[in-house]
C-alpha cells in the first residue's frame, strides 16, 4: 500500500516548479491593468468618430406633430363682432432633408477619418506603454531581490567580524574600539537590511498593482544570457526611423493633420449651404369655425438654400483660433519629433554602454569567484582568517548584483529604444523571456 501510495505521489514530486515568467505577467496585466482597459475602452469611443462625421453627409428624416386649441375673435372695423370661434387643431409632418452642399460637413468627415487613426495610435502606445511598466516593474523586483540577498550577506560577514572581534577583545588580542567599530558595522548593516526588504516589498506592491493580484516567484535571467546588440548598429538609423515611426509623433501627426482641417472647416461658415428638402403632412382643425372642417394633407419637394451675410465677427474668430491651434499643433509635432529622436539616442546609448558594463561586470564576477576559492584554500591551510572569505562571499554577492542591475537596465533600454521607433510588440517581450529561467526551487 505505501509503494502504491509512493507510486501515485512521485510524479507530483518529480514535476519541476516553474516561476512566473515576463510573457505571463505581460498576458496578466492584459487582463487586469486598469489604465490599459480605460484605452482599450477610449480606443473603442474613438473609432465612433467616422460613423459620427458620416453621419453629416447622409439624409435626415424627422417627424413631427403637433395639436392646438384655438380661441378666436372675429369683428369688422366698426366693432360688430361676427364670430367667437373656438377650435381645435391637430397635425403632423415627415420631413427628409439631404445635404447637397455643406463643405463644413466634408472637412468633418475628413477629420473623423483622421480621428480613428489618432485613437489606433493612442491604444498603440497604450500597448507599449503597458510593456515597459510590466517590464520595468519587473525588473525592478528582481533586482530588488538580488540586492536584498546581497545585503544579507554583506550582514552575515559583518557578523562574524563582530564576533570574532568580542572573542578577541575577551581574551586581550584586540581593542575595545575594534569591537565598537565592528559593532558599528552591524548596526549599519541592520538599517540597510531594513531599507532592502522594504524596497523589495514596494516593487513587489508595484508589480502587483498592475497585475491586480500577487505575481508569485519570478524567473530570473539566465546565467548564461547573452544580450543582443542593436540591429542596426548605428545610432543615426535608429534616430531617423524614430523622428519618423515614433507612435508619440503619429499621434501629434493626426492632432496637427485635425487642425489643419478645422482651419477649413471654420472658413466653410462664410460658405452658402444647399439642402435637398421633401416635406409630407397632414393637418386638421374643426369646431365652431366659419368654414367649418378643415382637413388639409400636403406634400411638397424643394431645394433650399443659405447664404450666411453676417453672424457678428463669430466665423472670423472661430477662423482666427483654429489658425492659433493649428500652429500649435505643428509646433507641438517638431517637439515630438525632437523628443522621439532624443529618447531614440538615450536608449541607444543605454544598450551599448549597458552591455560594455555587462561584459566587464562578468569579467569582475569570475575574479571574485576566483578570489573566494584562493580565500577558502588560504583558509584551509591557515594563511587566511574566516573574515577573509566572508569578505570574499560577500563581494561575490555584491558583483552579482550589480551585473544583475546592469543586465536588467541593459534589457530595459533594449524596450525603450524599440518603443522610441514604434516597434515594440509581443515578440520583443518573448525574445526577453526566452533569457529567463522558468525553474525555481521552493
Amino acid at each position: 500500500m505505501k509503494k502504491l501510495a509512493w507510486l501515485l505521489a512521485y510524479p507530483l514530486l518529480a514535476t519541476p516548479l516553474y516561476a512566473t515568467d515576463l510573457m505571463q505577467v505581460y498576458r496578466d496585466a492584459q487582463d487586469n491593468d486598469a489604465n490599459y482597459a480605460a484605452a482599450r475602452s477610449s480606443l473603442d469611443a474613438g473609432r465612433e468618430k467616422m460613423p459620427q462625421g458620416r453621419a453629416g453627409l447622409l439624409p435626415s428624416l424627422t417627424l413631427s406633430g403637433n395639436t392646438v386649441w384655438n380661441e378666436n375673435e372675429i369683428a369688422f372695423r366698426n366693432g360688430t363682432i361676427l364670430g367667437k370661434p373656438h377650435f381645435n387643431s391637430n397635425g403632423y409632418q415627415l420631413t427628409l432633408s439631404q445635404p447637397l452642399f455643406r463643405w463644413q460637413n466634408w472637412v468633418s468627415y475628413d477629420q473623423s477619418k483622421i480621428q480613428v487613426v489618432q485613437a489606433e495610435a493612442n491604444f498603440a502606445l497604450a500597448k507599449q506603454d503597458l510593456i515597459l511598466r510590466v517590464a520595468q516593474a519587473y525588473f525592478d523586483t528582481l533586482y530588488a531581490n538580488e540586492n536584498l540577498t546581497a545585503v544579507r550577506a554583506n550582514k552575515a560577514a559583518i557578523a562574524q567580524q563582530l564576533e570574532s572581534a568580542k572573542k578577541n577583545f575577551e581574551v586581550g588580542t584586540a581593542t575595545i574600539t575594534d569591537s565598537h567599530e565592528a559593532q558599528a558595522r552591524y548596526d549599519l548593516a541592520m538599517a540597510q537590511e531594513i531599507a532592502a526588504e522594504s524596497d523589495y516589498e514596494i516593487k513587489q506592491q508595484t508589480l502587483q498593482s498592475i497585475l491586480g493580484k500577487e505575481p508569485g516567484p519570478l524567473a530570473t535571467l539566465r546565467k548564461n544570457a547573452e544580450l543582443q546588440t542593436p540591429q542596426p548598429a548605428n545610432m543615426s538609423q535608429w534616430v531617423a526611423a524614430a523622428e519618423k515611426d515614433s507612435i508619440t509623433v503619429q499621434i501629434q501627426q493626426a492632432i496637427a493633420d485635425i487642425a489643419a482641417r478645422e482651419v477649413d472647416k471654420q472658413r466653410a461658415g462664410h460658405y452658402p449651404t444647399v439642402d435637398l428638402v421633401a416635406n409630407y403632412g397632414h393637418s386638421k382643425a374643426y369646431g365652431s369655425t366659419v368654414l367649418g372642417l378643415l382637413d388639409t394633407d400636403y406634400q411638397n419637394v424643394g431645394v433650399q438654400l443659405n447664404i450666411p451675410l453676417f453672424q457678428g465677427g463669430q466665423v472670423v474668430s472661430r477662423e482666427r483660433e483654429a489658425a492659433a491651434n493649428r500652429n500649435t499643433a505643428q509646433s507641438n509635432l517638431e517637439a515630438a519629433r525632437r523628443g522621439a529622436a532624443l529618447s531614440s539616442k538615450q536608449s541607444y546609448l543605454g544598450v551599448t554602454n549597458g552591455l560594455a558594463q555587462v561584459r566587464a561586470l562578468k569579467a569582475a564576477l569570475v575574479s571574485s569567484q576566483s578570489a573566494l576559492e584562493s580565500n577558502k584554500l588560504g583558509y584551509e591551510v591557515g594563511v587566511r582568517i574566516n573574515i577573509d572569505v566572508l569578505n570574499a562571499e560577500n563581494q561575490v554577492y555584491v558583483t552579482r548584483r550589480d551585473l544583475a542591475k546592469a543586465s536588467l537596465d541593459t534589457l530595459m533600454a533594449q524596450l525603450r529604444l524599440k518603443a522610441a521607433v514604434g516597434a515594440l510588440g509581443e515578440d520583443d517581450v518573448a525574445q526577453i523571456n526566452a533569457l529567463l529561467d522558468p525553474t525555481t526551487v521552493r
